[in-house]
């Protein structure tokens, strides 16, 4: 099984990174109903990510081992062409990105957490796991690594789980802060989602283009 998180780390940090779940999440804790809006936010995020997750293991479990030329080459290709993808998303972040001194633009939804309530908080983190392209391509890529990996079922789904536990550091970090010091941490977190919030366009291209190395280099060792 540790080959197969070594291939998925960079993945889980990637979707951990992602600046919208963390900005989500603090919006959230900001309401009246923070603490259970945040907690309620980590619990539909982690369900999406280990839903679409073991989606794809189940439908790709019994895939070939690695040992298997076939499959091997199949797998090398798959990772270059998420990898590509990847560069494409990465550009149209940096293009997008806000000029100096221009409030970026958040998506709608984050005018209307105050109104939010536990199940919608829920529902929203689960959206972003599951719906979100970015973190939807991540979750799948990772899990199409572990069903190639040829590791017995029940590592799969251990792998799964801390693909799953990694990704849920970043949106996790902000509920924790607010659980330990609730009071000083509400001008922390509101510096950190207008920075956020700024830079997400960067953040994003930066992630991407790391990604789609890590994910082009071992589909071109898949090929050698």
């Amino acid at each position: 099984m540790g080959d197969a998180v070594g291939q998925i780390l960079a993945l889980a940090v990637g979707a951990s990174l992602s600046p919208i779940p963390i900005i989500g999440v603090v919006l959230m804790l900001a309401t009246p109903r923070g603490r259970a809006n945040g907690l309620a936010f980590l619990v539909g995020w982690v369900l999406g990510l280990l839903i679409v997750g073991s989606i794809v293991l189940f439908l790709f479990g019994n895939a070939a081992a690695p040992d298997e030329s076939g499959a091997q080459v199949g797998a090398g290709w798959a990772n270059i062409a998420l990898g590509v993808f990847l560069l494409v998303i990465a550009r149209r972040q940096f293009v997008k990105r806000p000029a100096a001194g221009q409030q970026p633009e958040l998506p709608a939804w984050t005018k209307q957490v105050d109104h939010f309530d536990a199940p919608r908080s829920a529902a929203l983190g689960f959206a972003l796991a599951a719906i979100n392209p970015k973190n939807l391509l991540l979750t799948v890529s990772a899990a199409s690594l572990i069903a190639q990996s040829g590791i017995p079922d029940g590592d799969e789904f251990g792998a799964l789980a801390i693909y799953a536990a990694v990704a849920t550091i970043g949106p996790a970090l902000p509920v924790a802060i607010f659980l330990v010091a609730q009071d000083q941490a509400r001008t922390r977190l509101e510096s950190a989602k207008q920075w956020l919030g700024h830079n997400n366009a960067m953040i994003i291209s930066v992630i991407c283009v790391l990604l789609a190395a890590n994910l082009i280099g071992n589909g071109i060792s898949a090929l050698s």
